[in-house]
């Protein structure tokens, strides 16, 4: 949860200086809800953050598809953080507890829309930082554990809770680090959120007071760990071996309240876990759903869809992406490896677009296509021990780890990431130049990227008019998802 916490502060930081250098006197139109239009004036392009595919011209319908499998994983590692909470301290199935949790947050979500999800946010955080600051003295004081400064850098119970960064893994932690740091930026919840301010002053003080707001967070996550590594857990009812031997680390928090606190103490601190996970699921749930109803069925299978079908899509949507991420929960039990998977694929395969739409003018579709193609399967061939996917790539120092695994201790991910945002500034420039220069016919061009002429004042005027519609219109679907 620390981690997770440092990771939202740098996503939000840099997600903000993203938007400030690229939007600066231009436009982007997101279907998630009305956009400041002092903020986002673009005339002739459309760099819609749901569409990391690239300009307008490119279709980024296709290239959407990331953006919809990432709600699968992020949506399991919510479960599993609030199924395993529940289990631990309420002696429940694990089965029921994510059943539970999941039925929760879809109908929630379902009958809120974006009203919802807006609403319950501001509840959801103030139970985290009460929930989190209320558990923290109980668990420092609690008999069983010693002073944390003593087992900092000292092994008592445990190995020290500090560790150390060996000069042969430097690769990879700064791969780590990378992946933390900006693989959450094309995370479309952030930009639905953003994009949906009332004005550019509002957008910015929420960018930069949620990061500090997320550094206080990940405080009390800290020393939860801390604590449990200070422990001597024969002394307590869950006796020896201790959580890291039996390989439940990942269920550190809800054993930490369940042992070491008070029986109140431990409800509140479900309080926490389960305000934490939902204040996140529902965004997971509404910005896929809303993937799929605006970039693929109002763009491809119906284009002439009314407000009210649409609002049926979305709801349908919410219902199919919610069982879709549920049943995903089931195969593994580690918040970690849905976390990491999720932040994996948005940093090897839509950073690189984002990237190239934000700041790139000559990206185009066909250098999107080469760039998503290049990312997943450079990525897919260069292994995943979390998984148990062998590499079939060998990157410099890859060898076993002590675990027995193979692993990659070279940046790989940095490296795929920038390959393939090569690959799409490379493919785009030279389809470009294909095209324009008329060396191939018009008729293979299928994204549309030869160059037109600039629309007349009165055709622009016409067109920004039945954009803002079509806006209104998404944004409307988006609020109430209840009316008929």
């Amino acid at each position: 949860m620390g981690s997770h916490a440092c990771a939202l502060r740098s996503d939000l930081l840099l997600g903000w200086l993203f938007l400030c250098q690229a939007y600066e006197g231009e436009q982007v139109r997101d279907n998630d809800g009305p956009l400041p239009k002092e903020v986002w004036e673009r005339s002739e392009q459309c760099a819609d953050l749901s569409r990391t595919g690239g300009r307008c011209p490119v279709g980024g319908t296709h290239t959407c598809q990331p953006g919809l499998r990432l709600g699968g994983p992020w949506q399991c590692w919510r479960r599993d953080g609030e199924g395993g909470t529940m289990s631990v301290i309420l002696d429940l199935s694990y089965v029921y507890s994510i059943i539970i949790s999941s039925v929760v947050a879809i109908i929630y979500t379902l009958l809120g829309g974006l009203y919802s999800v807006a609403y319950t946010d501001v509840i959801q955080l103030i139970l985290i930082f009460v929930s989190l600051w209320v558990c923290v003295p109980f668990l420092l004081t609690n008999p069983h554990s010693v002073d944390i400064s003593l087992t900092a850098y000292n092994e008592t119970f445990q190995a020290p809770w500090v560790g150390t960064v060996e000069l042969d893994e430097a690769g990879k932690w700064f791969d780590d680090f990378m992946l933390l740091a900006l693989g959450g930026l094309a995370y479309q919840a952030f930009y639905q959120r953003i994009l949906s301010a009332s004005s550019y002053t509002q957008a910015q003080v929420t960018c930069f007071a949620s990061s500090a707001f997320c550094l206080v967070l990940g405080i009390p996550s800290i020393l939860v760990g801390a604590v449990a590594a200070s422990t001597d857990w024969n002394s307590t009812s869950y006796g020896l071996p201790t959580p890291y031997e039996r390989d439940q680390a990942g269920s550190i928090l809800p054993i930490a309240l369940q042992f070491l606190t008070p029986p109140y103490i431990s409800v509140i601190g479900i309080g926490a876990v389960a305000a934490a996970v939902m204040s996140s699921m529902d965004s997971a749930l509404l910005s896929s759903a809303s993937l799929f109803s605006s970039n693929i069925y109002k763009n491809i299978i119906r284009k002439q869809a009314s407000d009210r079908e649409m609002q049926w899509v979305i709801r349908i949507s919410v219902v199919v992406v919610g069982l879709a991420g549920t049943a995903l929960t089931f195969l593994d039990s580690s918040v970690l490896v849905f976390w990491l998977v999720g932040v994996d694929m948005s940093y090897t395969i839509m950073f690189p677009q984002l990237v190239c739409v934000l700041f790139f003018k000559v990206s185009n579709g066909y250098g999107a296509t080469v760039g998503y193609l290049m990312g997943i399967i450079m990525r897919v061939l260069s292994g995943e021990p979390l998984i148990g996917l062998p590499p079939a790539i060998k990157f410099p120092g890859c060898r076993l780890d002590d675990e027995g695994k193979l692993t990659q201790f070279f940046p790989f991910r940095t490296a795929i990431m920038v390959i393939s945002l090569l690959s799409i500034l490379l493919f785009s420039w030279l389809t470009s130049i294909i095209f324009n220069k008329g060396l191939l016919s018009d008729k293979w061009d299928v994204f549309k990227i030869k160059r037109r002429e600039k629309p007349t004042a009165r055709a622009a005027s016409v067109k920004g008019t039945n954009s803002g519609r079509e806006e209104a219109s998404a944004a409307k679907q988006l609020l109430d998802t209840t009316s008929c």
